[in-house]
């Protein structure tokens, strides 16, 4: 896939509508430090068009980024950020979970995750969240470059076992500084555009 026009074309909140987009949807789902603005603009070839912040839980919206005309991708709020307060908390949950259930155009959901660490509880919530939504979610392991190159199928290992993931999820370690499982995206992003005839 070559990315060649992006533009942040809605923003909704916890009272927005969602739109009713004509084109395919992904979404981006993590929580709040897992790096999940800086995956966006590494496949959108952007520096900074997904906000990143030195502030956790920095995105409280449900942002739709407009990718050649042909595929949206969704920025879902950042979850599990410790100090946001509970009426945040309840907010970003209630947006994440109005979007798996309601958008018509999802066609797939990344799962982003730490490769360093297991899958904390928020993580183990939304993968069943995604699940029960009758989706199947693909798990990016962020941070990639963090991690000696002979730690990565342990550190695969123990999100799935932590996941509770089927044999059949499809995990791709992925670092946005080395763009290391770039690739491996474009192709599914490339598979859902050629499904949509």
């Amino acid at each position: 896939m070559v990315i060649k026009n992006v533009s942040l074309e809605t923003v909704c909140g916890v009272t927005s509508r969602l739109p009713e987009n004509g084109h395919p949807e992904v979404a981006f789902a993590g929580k709040s430090n897992v790096g999940k603005s800086s995956l966006i603009n590494a496949l959108m070839n952007r520096k900074s068009l997904a906000r990143t912040s030195a502030q956790p839980g920095k995105t409280q919206t449900v942002n739709y980024y407009n990718i050649n005309g042909q595929l949206y991708f969704v920025d879902l709020p950042g979850y599990g950020y410790a100090r946001a307060n509970e009426s945040v908390k309840a907010g970003w949950g209630k947006m994440i979970e109005n979007y798996l259930y309601r958008s018509g155009q999802l066609r797939q959901i990344f799962l982003l995750v730490d490769i360093r660490h297991a899958p904390s509880a928020n993580d183990i919530i939304m993968y069943d969240w995604i699940l029960k939504s009758g989706r199947r979610p693909i798990v990016i392991a962020t941070k990639l470059d963090k991690i000696n190159r002979s730690q990565i199928r342990k550190q695969l290992k123990l999100i799935g076992d932590t996941l509770k993931a089927d044999a059949d999820t499809v995990m791709i370690p992925f670092s946005a500084v080395t763009k290391q499982g770039r690739d491996e995206i474009y192709e599914i992003l490339d598979r859902i555009l050629a499904e949509e005839g």
